[in-house]
């Protein structure tokens, strides 16, 4: 018996080198640089696009982080207390003493700028009320040289921040080119400045005619008791759910009909939540509207397909050898999975939760259902409980409203607004990663 040839024609193969590439390897390495070549520009591309959004929504957002405040130093006397709440409009009196001892301010800094007490209430707005609530509420004062930070109106602050001009502003009865000499000289002598807006992060919404003293505080304060009631609702009940279908429920046609709508739920609208919730807690249930409980409880809904789809991921991924071992020591069902399944799938968990959150936390469709849009949070909550139950706002609503108003200072602010809310994301998608890093164990 004699080997077979490595030919049918009895001839030895053709050597080939392994060092010398053919025309088919050149071809397929050239199809696999053009592939890793139209990877790296998809990446570039997205950068690019990441870098314009970001620099777009710092550069449209950063003005409503500074204002345009009036420095005046003010003294009341006793006498002209006393006569100011003698007169029928209190509020009127205030303004004039002001008036007039700016008017003081100025000529000793030898500034001639002609003005009238319509051009101030152009300049500030009636702060007649402002003054006198704070002699009110402290007494104390009258008498001594006090240092108010009076915050300009909207079309002044716009003039120094670019959106107002000498060439594009119409006299109207906001502000009159005349005016822009008194702010310029105003300007000049140290007594109108740019400073940071910290009532934009601490403060309240102050309706469609004061454009400079909205805050977002209260809104946070909304999204933080929002986010309360969904973290205690959907992290035991999605867990729970997510243990039940992987673990313990029987592989049939009614579990996998349970498997099918949770993640049909998840392609849900949110918009559809926000009906559901309006019809069953605020309908049916007659809970209060526009209050964060309401919101947390149709944000749940919204969030427990997320939780679920995600914990059963992480649970998967636990080896199943974990799971035979302990049972194989002695350990009932119920010690395996909450002993050493459940510990090994905790980064998991917890990353889809804070995603979940996330999610919930930049939604606003459903909370235009329930009425958190056409609140105005004028303060913050007295109680804990007036937290969950009286009515407030959110951030992406309070943004919403904003965005929808007429003056361009609410525009801006809007603008504001969602940085404020990309930060709070970005810290929790942080969080979310530290946590991951912080319990992840290696098998």
């Amino acid at each position: 018996m004699t080997d077979a040839t490595l030919n049918s024609g009895g001839e030895s193969p053709k050597n080939r080198s392994l060092h010398t590439l053919d025309v088919r390897t050149k071809r397929r390495n050239r199809a696999e640089s053009r592939f890793k070549a139209y990877g790296i520009a998809a990446i570039l591309v997205g950068i690019f696009f990441l870098v314009v959004l970001a620099v777009s929504i710092i550069r449209s957002g950063a003005p409503a982080f500074s204002r345009t405040v009036v420095d005046i130093e003010f003294t009341l006397t006793q006498a002209q207390l006393d006569e100011a709440e003698s007169q029928l409009f209190k509020t009127k009196a205030y303004q004039t003493m002001f008036i007039a001892a700016l008017k003081e301010k100025l000529d000793a800094r030898g500034l001639d700028v002609a003005f009238d007490d319509a051009a101030i209430e152009r300049l500030l707005g009636k702060i007649g009320g402002d003054l006198r609530s704070f002699y009110a509420a402290n007494p104390d004062q009258v008498g001594q040289a006090v240092s108010f930070q009076l915050p300009a109106s909207s079309r002044v602050d716009g003039y120094f921040k670019g959106r107002v001009s000498r060439d594009t502003l119409q006299d109207s009865r906001f502000l009159m080119k005349t005016d822009l000499d008194l702010v310029d000289a105003l300007h000049d002598a140290g007594i109108v400045r740019t400073a940071f807006n910290s009532t934009f992060i601490t403060g309240a919404d102050s309706g469609v005619d004061n454009p400079g003293g909205a805050g977002l505080g209260a809104s946070v304060v909304g999204s933080f008791f929002m986010m309360l009631v969904v973290l205690v609702l959907s992290l035991p009940i999605g867990v729970a759910a997510s243990i039940y279908l992987e673990e313990f429920a029987p592989k049939n046609r009614f579990t996998d009909l349970i498997e099918v709508n949770i993640s049909n739920l998840a392609a849900v609208p949110s918009i559809v939540f926000g009906i559901l919730g309006l019809a069953v807690f605020i309908q049916f249930m007659h809970l209060p509207q526009s209050a964060p409980l309401v919101g947390g409880l149709v944000l749940t809904l919204m969030t427990l397909p997320t939780i679920i789809i995600s914990t059963r991921a992480s649970l998967k991924s636990v080896p199943p050898s974990i799971r035979d071992a302990a049972l194989g020591v002695g350990a009932s069902k119920m010690q395996a999975v909450f002993h050493h399944v459940l510990p090994l799938a905790m980064p998991g968990i917890l990353t889809g939760t804070i995603i979940g959150l996330a999610q919930a936390l930049g939604e606003t469709a459903p909370l235009l259902l329930i009425g958190m849009v056409g609140f105005v949070a004028r303060g913050y909550p007295e109680t804990v409980m007036a937290g969950f139950t009286e009515p407030n706002s959110a951030m992406p609503a309070q943004i919403y409203t904003w965005a929808a108003r007429a003056d361009a200072s609410f525009y801006e602010k809007a603008w504001g607004g969602i940085i404020i809310l990309l930060a709070f994301l970005l810290a929790m998608n942080i969080i979310a990663i530290i946590l991951r890093r912080r319990f992840e164990r290696r098998w």
